[in-house]
């Protein structure tokens, strides 16, 4: 079986290639090909991502290319993980917002959808070559984001092979688990909602539902991304938010930690890539690997220690990043895409958090409205959950994220402006046409030959 990986020179590869290399003789995968097409990106991400493999499996045929045909050709599975015009253009796509006195975080916020018009062309040519070169039946697991908008713009484009996957829910699960002790699979979750707006209407611990004794634990509040919120709202809303939720529910709160701080999170993320790209690209990854990963555990542990900071001005007070080859992984978002791949090839069925065509799952919702909710994996197919009475407060977020997110499925795809403004004026944090028809007109500036020509 073979898997790739479109967009295998990102600082996350040695991640991916960890966790597809320890289990891909139990799933029956025996090549696994990391493409990207920025040779130097590959050259020194992807190539500690294939050490990594050789470490732990070297009977895994690890290939890494710049060719997307030669990546996809009779692939069974494909994971996307892309972003379209580089960190420089999430700083563009941020700021342009900020400087409108609106938050611009690069999934929930305005520079979404900007990031959605350079990532949903990209993504449908690539969705064309799996279509024509890959094995009948092949799947593609997309994590670029804005993951929501994407999966359904390429849902809406017929590319009903692509599910779309994140690791947000799955980690608040592990991170509930860790802190009150307990072993990371003895918990699940009742999960609903969209993508980076979702909510736990249940936890269950063993079978049991823990979730009022979970949302009154200071534990929860201390040790797990539920350290950005207020437990006093936390009840009020009689579920657990998705860390992302904090966005829509603090977003004075947000701007005006991101201005005090003086820098944006794309910013953060941009100079930190650079600066760890140029140390590794002088060195031999191939030669003196150990010293690379040194390097990368330097700049990677400050790229997560300042997750959500400048945003929360809070402190996750977390350990020095250590990357361990060995360590039994997590799994991440590659963990998503294994756990399905594991129930379709061996019939085992599991549960698990996707973004998937709603087909009556939440209440109110249209059938082909992409969701993330829990669902059953089996080797027939994959079953959304049903939520026949969603909480009301969330179920008002989730319509007016959904309606843009339509909107802005149809003004990608039709690459029609007037459509894109509609898709803004709608979002919970621009709510303002014209405020809408000056970023649109930004967005289309910054897009340049991304996005082709928008009228």
């Amino acid at each position: 079986m073979k898997l790739s990986v479109i967009g295998g020179g990102g600082v996350r590869s040695m991640f991916l290639a960890r966790s597809l290399t320890q289990r891909a003789r139990e799933l029956g995968i025996d090549t696994i090909v990391f493409m990207d097409n920025n040779p130097d990106k590959l050259r020194v991400f992807g190539g500690m991502a294939r050490q990594v493999a050789r470490r732990i499996d070297p009977g895994v045929r690890f290939v890494l290319t710049g060719s997307p045909v030669e990546a996809v050709t009779d692939a069974d599975y494909a994971i996307t993980t892309m972003r379209v015009g580089g960190d420089s253009k999430r700083v563009d796509d941020e700021t342009a917002a900020l400087e409108l006195g609106l938050l611009g975080q690069e999934t929930t916020g305005a520079a979404g959808f900007s990031f959605a018009m350079r990532s949903v062309p990209a993504l449908a040519e690539y969705c064309e070559l799996v279509r024509r070169y890959a094995k009948p039946g092949a799947k593609v697991f997309n994590f670029t984001n804005p993951a929501g908008l994407v999966s359904q713009a390429l849902r809406d484009m017929g590319y009903d092979f692509t599910f779309g996957i994140c690791d947000a829910p799955s980690g608040m699960l592990h991170a509930f688990a860790k802190a009150l002790g307990e072993r990371p699979d003895a918990l699940t979750g009742e999960c609903y909602g969209l993508n980076h707006l979702s909510f736990f209407e249940r936890v269950m611990l063993n079978g049991r539902d823990i979730m009022p004794e979970l949302m009154a634990d200071p534990r929860a509040y201390r040790d797990t991304d539920l350290r950005f919120f207020e437990p006093e709202l936390v009840k009020r809303l009689g579920q657990i938010p998705n860390e992302y939720l904090y966005y829509f529910f603090y977003p004075e709160r947000a701007v005006s930690n991101i201005r005090a701080s003086g820098t944006t999170r794309g910013t953060v993320i941009r100079d930190v890539n650079l600066k760890m790209l140029e140390e590794l690209s002088r060195m031999d990854v191939e030669r003196d690997f150990d010293a690379c990963l040194a390097v990368f555990e330097k700049w990677h542990g400050i790229r997560e220690n300042s997750y959500m900071q400048n945003e929360t001005q809070t402190d996750a007070h977390k350990p020095p990043f250590r990357f361990d080859v060995y360590s039994q992984d997590a799994g991440g978002y590659a963990g998503v895409a294994l756990k399905y791949i594991e129930a379709e090839r061996t019939g085992k069925a599991t549960q698990m958090i996707l973004c998937v065509p709603n087909r009556g799952a939440i209440a109110g919702l249209e059938d082909d409205d992409v969701v993330e909710v829990s669902c059953d994996i089996t080797k027939d197919g994959c079953a959304p959950h049903r939520f026949p009475h969603p909480a009301r407060i969330p179920m008002e977020y989730i319509r007016r994220v959904k309606l843009y997110e339509r909107l802005g499925s149809e003004a990608i795809r039709e690459r029609d402006a007037q459509k894109a403004v509609d898709c803004l004026m709608v979002h919970p944090l621009v709510g303002s046409y014209s405020l809408a028809k000056r970023l649109v007109a930004r967005y289309i500036e910054l897009g340049g030959d991304y996005i082709g020509g928008w009228k």
